[in-house]
Order: C-alpha cells, then sequence, then structure tokens
C-alpha cells in the first residue's frame, strides 16, 4: 500500500525552538542531532542541548528545543549512497 504524502510545515522560533507537523517517526536523538522521517525522506537537525520536548505518533507532530544550526533534507540517503558507490 503506498503511503499518502502529508503536508509538512516546519517553524524554527529564534534559533531555539522547532516545532514541525507531518512527521512519521523520530529515528534518532542526541544532544546534537535529531533524525526524522517525514513523507519518506529523512530531515536532520543539528545543533547542541537539542532535546526532544514531545512527538506525537497519531497526529505527526514533532517540537524539540535548543541551539539549532543546521536543518537539512534528505542528507543522510545522500550520504549513505556515497558510501556504496
Amino acid at each position: 500500500m503506498q503511503q499518502a504524502n502529508v503536508q509538512s510545515v516546519l517553524t524554527v522560533e529564534q534559533q531555539s525552538k522547532i516545532t514541525m507537523t507531518g512527521v512519521n517517526s523520530v529515528d534518532a536523538f542526541s544532544d546534537g542531532n535529531i533524525l526524522l522521517t517525514v513523507n519518506g525522506k529523512r530531515v536532520r537537525i543539528s545543533g547542541s542541548k537539542l532535546k526532544v520536548l514531545s512527538f506525537s505518533n497519531g497526529s505527526g507532530n514533532f517540537t524539540a528545543s535548543g541551539e539549532v544550526t543546521q536543518i537539512r533534507y534528505g542528507g543522510a540517503a545522500k550520504l549513505l549512497s556515497r558510501f556504496f558507490k
């Protein structure tokens, strides 16, 4: 069964609070990185003192705090493809 694409909205407030909708899963997190899956693609949030405040698997709502320095879409898939060439 094909998964329907759900609209995703990302909001970053003063580089310290992140809210996102349409998140399928939180794959990994540490104080320096958070890895999410959104519509089948990877999203990597990098920074320091990052904390996942909430995630609802049913609604896809995600909230985190900390000092955000970078957000990359699809970065993990491209990085892994370099290893297998």
